[in-house]
């Protein structure tokens, strides 16, 4: 019987066309075992992209882990001697936390490392065979890149104070311009300085349009050189093929990654498929004034390749469609009426139909009628490419989504409310009842207040009055109903409207289309709140 790669599924055939192009680049497989000693990721757990690990004791006595990342093993054991450039490919299975199951996942990544003697041409040769690593996977792709000195750059011109850095970058990722201007402010920025932080925001598109914005915009030496590094990666990038965009928005670990990163999406995963870039100062750790580049690509997310397109999802008309997540009840109702009066409205009576997918291909939008608490869940995996959602709700999901616009529409507060005549016991945890677990732990963990959690779907005014809980936290509106049942607000700790947010991937894809519904959409609100 003849073999033929087509009868593979999509990342068996992944695997076998990045194994040849790495090795014609001139890459040497690096084979590792499957354990590694948990000491190596206890002294570098800030490179991780999660502290939890799974461990055991061998028969040694010896405690070891299963392998949470691949890089730092290689980082250790390479050793590269001065002036020498090792360049690694590996095809290894990783384990990691999953937030969706609740419970550990065995990851397979390809990737690649070049180590020790990182310069120009070696920079050059792994964000081009990032790239041609994309080109290899049979759909269309998108190749994100940034520099993260470009981004402390501005730190350092702007003054911002380290401990302030880390919830920045957080904003930036999330391209979250209101919330990242009220950080810049709470750090200390005056307007000037927040709006430059929020202007990053803007560098972001054609390598040729977008490199002009950011070498005009440059304030030191930091950023000149971030920039000219981008600059002479530009030639290679547009010989790429492909789509190649720069969002110097895109922002890397800043503990892991110190110049170059780039994230890679392929159309059809709602999420990135490949991630890598500059980690000299890991690599450092290992080796002295040791330099390292490298990716990996996320195997496992190929197989959604091979699953058929839901009959909703295809196209009618050859415009691209834009797929929204709208939740049900008022803030829907009131959100499909603005969008409507934009050019976004259906044909079909939106109020009137029991359907809950309506549809105008020739405006070239699609609307998903779902739970409000559902929205930010088929945002995040691309089932949706955009949503309306409150910010309750997408905090407490920690969905991984970019939150584009603050509508402003259905403001309210978190709060925490007790009794009239509550007092705080620090003798003992506060009895906490919500249905915002997530919410309130990072509200209690950012107080120092050790809390017992009471998760409660309904009627949360009801558990201090009849002594189940000392306090709840809970969204208040007007406060009639806390007053009406003998209740104070404490604390308001977060403001809450709905939010306007996209899928990441989709937005690589469609950022044209989501751009003119945002700019339509501020435009309406601005009018309506004058």
């Amino acid at each position: 019987m003849e073999f033929s790669l087509d009868s593979l599924q999509p990342k068996e055939r992944a695997s076998f066309a990045l194994r040849a192009l790495y090795e014609a680049a001139g890459c040497r497989k690096y084979h590792m075992g499957r354990f590694e000693e948990y000491g190596l990721y206890q002294e570098n757990r800030s490179f991780l992209s999660s502290e939890q690990v799974i461990t055991f004791t061998d028969l040694d006595g010896r405690l070891l882990a299963l392998k949470p990342d691949v890089t730092l093993s290689i980082a250790k054991t390479a050793q590269p001697a001065p002036g020498e450039t090792l360049r690694y490919y590996y095809h290894e299975n990783v384990y990691r936390p999953s937030a969706e199951s609740h419970t550990f996942q065995e990851i397979s990544q390809m990737g690649l490392e070049m180590l020790g003697a990182v310069g120009e041409a070696q920079v050059q040769q792994a964000v081009r065979l990032a790239a041609q690593s994309l080109a290899q996977l049979g759909a269309a792709w998108v190749l994100e890149v940034s520099h993260m000195g470009y981004l402390f750059g501005l730190f350092d011109a702007l003054g911002v104070p380290e401990n302030a850095r880390p919830g920045l970058l957080e904003k930036l990722r999330e391209k979250n311009a209101h919330e990242l201007r009220r950080a810049a402010q709470a750090a200390g920025l005056d307007a000037a300085g927040a709006d430059a932080l929020t202007g990053l925001l803007e560098l972001s598109g054609s390598c040729e349009e977008t490199l002009a914005k950011a070498e005009s915009a440059c304030r030191n030496g930091r950023m000149r050189a971030a920039a000219a590094e981008l600059r002479a990666l530009a030639k290679t990038l547009e010989a790429s093929g492909g789509a190649v965009r720069l969002d110097l928005s895109l922002a890397g670990e800043m503990e892991y990654y110190n110049g170059l990163v780039f994230q890679g999406y392929l159309q059809g995963l709602p999420r990135p498929l490949l991630k890598g870039g500059r980690y000299d100062l890991l690599m450092q750790k290992f080796t002295p004034g040791a330099g390292a580049i490298g990716f990996a690509v996320y195997l496992d997310e190929l197989d959604r390749l091979s699953a058929p397109t839901s009959p909703v999802q295809r196209n009618s008309t050859d415009r691209v469609m834009l797929n929204v997540a709208l939740p049900k009840g008022r803030l829907g109702d009131r959100m499909y009426d603005l969008l409507a009066r934009i050019g976004y409205g259906c044909t079909e009576d939106y109020n009137a139909t029991r359907k809950l997918v309506v549809e105008n291909p020739a405006a070239g939008i699609r609307y998903f009628l779902v739970k409000p608490s559902d929205v930010a869940i088929y945002v995040e995996h691309g089932a949706a490419d955009v949503g309306i959602v409150g910010k309750d709700i997408l905090t407490e999901a920690s969905a991984d989504v970019y939150e584009l616009l603050d509508t402003g529409l259905g403001r309210c507060r978190m709060c925490v409310a007790a009794p009239a005549d509550y007092k705080d016991d620090p003798s003992r945890p506060v009895r906490v009842a919500t249905k915002f677990v997530n919410i309130a732990k990072s509200y209690y963990a950012s107080i120092g207040r050790d809390i017992d959690i009471i998760k409660l779907n309904g009627s949360i005014e009801l558990a201090p009055i009849l002594g189940l809980s000392d306090v709840i936290v809970d969204i208040v509106e007007t406060g009639t109903t806390l007053r009406e049942n003998g209740l104070r607000v404490v604390t308001e700790f977060m403001p809450i409207s709905a939010r306007f947010i996209a899928n990441k991937a989709s937005y690589q894809f469609k950022h044209n289309e989501m751009d003119a519904m945002l700019e339509a959409l501020r435009k309406t609100l601005q009018e309506e709140t004058k």
